[in-house]
């Protein structure tokens, strides 16, 4: 439908791959800026470089020139025809940035995340999780998942560097991205930082995956003032490694705290960071119930994303310490989540859920993600779901 596709998510989630596999058999061409003389080209002399490079063509590493966008801009006004960009890089906040300045109603934004359990393991066509029997009974769960065998997806993560095969050794893969990241992508963002210092504050940040955020306890583990940590925090986000879980409030709803929460787009790389080196010692491990919870949650916001939607997940939390996991909005209702390490999870999980009934929308259907083999519930409004349906 749109003249421009921008293709943006994480370094190496398969961005490039993706759509060199899809220009298959087509007279597309691929260029990308991480070849320093189109780089140089694209950023002296932009109207030449599309003239020699003309539509329809896919832009790799787009943000190393965001001189193009302006000039790209006019020949979607002059009448581009559908299709005619596809553009793609690994510095995602830069790029919406541009696209919204320069291409603003006239590109698609489409995210790309690492690769989901339903890729991996299922029914990659997955929609997002809906709460009613005739949805949840539709999902194809193909074989039941024991506990040991969440937690070694959660250790292997997603990427596809490594699940593909490629990259063999784990711990060589991720250590080669963060070295790859922080010697790219933060190096780019802020010019001279001290790289070693940065990499333990990644490491910092890891350790505390699906906790509200606090970032004057992550600067102190580093060495780093408190703003220096907010900024760091800010690159971690706008580049997508992290991604945060807004609190839930409405004007009914009282005495709610605003801090996010906050988890790593890849279980393999907190994995890695916070050196489990076995699934089975990271299953035992001081983590293991808030990693299962970052996978739940990311697993949520994948299925939204994959579909081209926005990701309506929150969570709650009150001052009298009443809180909800997750929280999706969807079609009038909000539909509450616990996450739980548990196979056999009690009723009194629920007791939060009805904090929801003093707000203005509607309370749904809830359910608690767990650990469990099989789709159960709890009565005809709280199902129990594996979180190998997600």
């Amino acid at each position: 439908d749109y003249s421009c596709l921008l293709l943006i998510g994480p370094r190496q989630v398969g961005k490039t791959t993706m759509l060199e596999h899809l220009m298959e058999g087509t007279d597309r061409r691929k260029i990308t800026l991480d070849d320093v003389e189109n780089r140089r080209l694209a950023k002296r002399d932009p109207e030449l470089f599309l003239e020699m490079n003309p539509a329809p063509v896919l832009i790799d590493e787009v943000q190393y020139a965001p001189e193009l966008f302006s000039y790209i801009k006019i020949r979607i006004d002059n009448g581009a025809v559908p299709g005619s960009y596809w553009l793609t890089g690994s510095q995602s906040f830069q790029l919406m940035e541009l696209a919204q300045e320069s291409l603003a109603g006239r590109t698609a934004i489409l995210h790309m995340p690492a690769l989901s359990q339903a890729e991996l393991y299922g029914d990659s066509t997955s929609e997002p999780l809906l709460f009613t029997l005739e949805k949840l009974s539709g999902r194809k769960n193909i074989l039941p998942c024991k506990p040991s065998e969440i937690y070694e997806r959660i250790w292997k993560g997603g990427m596809p560097g490594h699940r593909s095969g490629k990259y063999k050794d784990r711990d060589v893969f991720y250590s080669s991205y963060i070295q790859s990241y922080i010697n790219r992508d933060v190096a780019d963002i802020i010019p001279g930082i001290d790289k070693l210092i940065f990499a333990d504050f990644v490491r910092a940040a890891a350790c505390r995956v699906g906790q509200m955020l606090n970032t004057h306890d992550i600067a102190v583990d580093v060495g780093v003032a408190d703003d220096t940590a907010r900024r760091w925090l800010q690159v971690l986000e706008k580049s997508e490694v992290i991604f945060y879980l807004r609190p839930y409030s409405n004007n009914l709803l009282k005495r709610t705290i605003k801090t996010p929460k906050m988890y790593f787009f890849d279980t393999g790389l907190v994995a890695y960071l916070t050196k489990y080196s076995s699934p089975e010692i990271l299953m035992n491990g001081a983590i293991n119930g808030a990693i299962l919870e970052n996978y739940a949650v990311a697993e949520l916001r994948k299925a939204w994303l994959n579909n081209a939607k926005d990701c309506p997940i929150y969570y709650y939390r009150n001052k009298d310490m009443k809180e909800i996991d997750v929280i999706i909005e969807a079609d009038g209702e909000l539909h509450p989540i616990e996450i739980k390490k548990s196979t056999n999870p009690g009723t009194e999980l629920l007791s939060a859920f009805s904090v929801l009934d003093k707000g203005t929308v509607k309370r749904g259907a809830g359910a608690i993600l767990c650990l469990r083999e099989n789709l159960s519930a709890i009565d005809r409004n709280n199902f129990i779901i594996p979180i190998s349906m997600i």
